[in-house]
């Protein structure tokens, strides 16, 4: 399993004396914190695939093919036993619900004549829509939705028992056991022939003009070079008891996957081998690998596991499972997904793959059913919250942001004790968490938890500071007996004016604290207030009101004492 990302959270504590302070986001321009976070039940970033529907308009399904123009689902499909219905036929569906679009289910036989026929596998896209596909016992037929009816030719020799794309759009390349030949579409012929030693399946790797043909009761694959059609090398399989599950060739890499037993072992485009992988859920039961896709933008495999469906074989519950890995190195890439009652007792499933990764089917023959899967990517924490010193009373803002597909939810949690313990947030379900902070909030942690399909992850946790409220600037007074007070802070200007020894000063802004003496004084702060030693202080508008009217009673009180003063006479 992937470790889980190492706890990074970002950090950028402030202070700030301001009356208001509004934590900002990274939009209002302050730095988007590092990733991090606590984890939760499965690493950050962590792929799964979940069922999202599941389809029965299709009968017993043995093939699937996305159409890489039409974007359609073709199913090859036989009748489900002991049911009533005609379910034969190439089926056509929506991908995204399962609509059943149209059914072809009539076929030449090896006269000509039409009759409803199965189909066994699909080989190729046609251009633009359509399939070809193989029908029982040596058909190769083509359609597409809204036909009436396929077109096919049988291939002379035996029953074909394996197909894939030709090297020309207008070929297939066949085997009817251990006869491989490229056969032509529209009327079956063959144009060339080889006959090897044993085996019945194969890949064919066009890139490299290359097919892999497996003879599973001999343990080994036979690689025959297409431009000369001659075996170029054989390369030995691991022994076993020689069941046979599948050949694909990677087309990317151009290594080949075979199923073999309950495990898959991987070869080079060479034949060196690379690896195996033991299969299903527990990576070492009864499951057996029967299909497996490929996706070249994510460099990815997809393996379906069925169980055998025998109760009284040890290991066997019944269930199958997709897994899904790297190319490079066959490491897991996603968690494994159980397939309910998905076993081989009706026949092989089959996997088709949306380009991308984005989209997976598997078919159960054994339920009659397909299974739509989409790929969830669990929560990447991309910002944590950062600290944040804030003054009671003023309002906080905390940003989280996550990435995850689908788009995660998120939920704010409060912890009181330090981390120990955490409790969701009521109505705390943004991105950002905006609140008044009170004093009561100094200490707390706060942490976003975001959530999809695919898991939870935590962001680190924050840290709330809260100060006491404060009056904008630096606070101070004095007291004197008998001298008045003193206050003021950083002001533009000032005055002072006074009787009888006492003194006032105002100041233009700041703080302002006051003190009363056995004389009259007073002092007066342009904002804030912090009360002292029984003085009067105000704030704002009010504080400039008491100053000018200080300054104005001061001038009137000089003019009244000058006037009344009795003149001197000179003798």
């Amino acid at each position: 399993m992937t470790p889980r990302h190492p706890l990074t959270p970002g950090r950028a504590g402030t202070a700030s004396a301001a009356l208001a302070l509004v934590l900002v986001s990274a939009a209002a321009g302050s730095p988007v914190s590092a990733a991090g976070g606590e984890g939760g039940e499965v690493p950050q970033g962590a792929v799964a695939y979940r069922t999202t529907a599941q389809f029965t308009t299709a009968g017993r399904a043995r093939d699937l093919l996305l159409h890489p123009d039409s974007k359609k689902l073709y199913v090859g499909s036989d009748d489900l036993p002991e049911t009533a219905e005609t379910e034969s036929g190439l089926h056509v569906l929506e991908p995204a619900d399962g609509t059943l679009r149209g059914t072809v289910s009539q076929a030449p036989g090896p006269t000509g004549t039409l009759g409803r026929r199965a189909v066994r596998q699909l080989v190729a896209p046609l251009p633009g829509d359509g399939a070809v596909f193989v029908y029982p016992l040596r058909g190769i037929g083509t359609a597409k939705e809204g036909d009436a009816a396929a077109a096919g030719a049988w291939v002379p020799g035996g029953p074909v028992t394996d197909a894939a794309p030709g090297p020309t759009p207008s070929t297939v390349l066949v085997a009817q056991g251990s006869v491989l030949s490229e056969v032509d579409i529209a009327t079956a012929s063959v144009q060339r022939s080889l006959t090897l030693e044993g085996g019945e399946r194969f890949a064919y790797d066009r890139t490299r003009g290359t097919v892999w043909f497996t003879d599973f009761d001999n343990r080994r694959m036979h690689r025959v070079d297409l431009a000369s059609f001659k075996v170029a090398a054989t390369v030995e399989l691991p022994a076993g008891d020689g069941f046979a599950g599948f050949t694909e060739v990677d087309p990317e890499t151009g290594a080949v996957w075979v199923g073999l037993d309950t495990s898959v072992v991987v070869h080079d485009a060479t034949g060196k081998p690379i690896g195996s992988i033991k299969g299903g859920i527990d990576g070492g039961g009864v499951d057996m690998p029967r299909a497996a896709g490929f996706d070249a933008a994510t460099h990815e495999a997809f393996v379906v596991w069925q169980d055998p469906g025998d109760t009284s074989q040890p290991g066997s519950d019944g269930d199958g499972a997709l897994t899904v890995h790297r190319t490079g190195d066959l490491k897991e890439a996603a968690r494994p997904v159980v397939l309910p009652g998905n076993h081989a007792q009706s026949g092989s499933a089959a996997v088709a793959v949306q380009p991308g990764g984005g989209v997976v089917f598997v078919s159960d023959p054994a339920a009659g059913r397909i299974t739509r899967l989409e790929r969830a990517t669990s929560p990447r924490i991309t910002r944590s919250p950062e600290d944040r010193t804030v003054a009671a009373g003023a309002a906080a803002s905390l940003t989280a942001q996550a990435e995850g597909s689908p788009a995660p939810t998120v939920v704010w949690q409060v912890s009181a004790d330090s981390g120990r313990t955490w409790q969701a947030v009521p109505g705390a379900t943004a991105t950002t968490y905006s609140f008044k902070a009170a004093v009561a909030d100094n200490g707390r942690r706060y942490r976003a938890e975001f959530t999809n399909h695919a898991g939870v992850s935590r962001t680190a946790p924050a840290t709330l500071t809260v100060t006491a409220p404060t009056a904008g600037g630096a606070t101070g007074g004095t007291t004197g007996g008998g001298t008045g007070g003193a206050a003021g802070g950083s002001g533009d200007w000032a005055t002072s004016a006074g009787a009888e020894g006492s003194a006032a000063t105002v100041g233009g802004s700041g703080s302002a604290g006051g003190s009363a003496g056995s004389s009259a004084g007073g002092a007066v702060g342009g904002a804030g207030t912090t009360p002292t030693g029984g003085a009067l202080a105000s704030t704002g508008t009010a504080a400039a009101f008491l100053a000018g009217g200080a300054l104005v009673l001061t001038a009137a009180g000089w003019a009244l004492v000058r006037r009344t003063r009795p003149r001197r006479t000179t003798g």
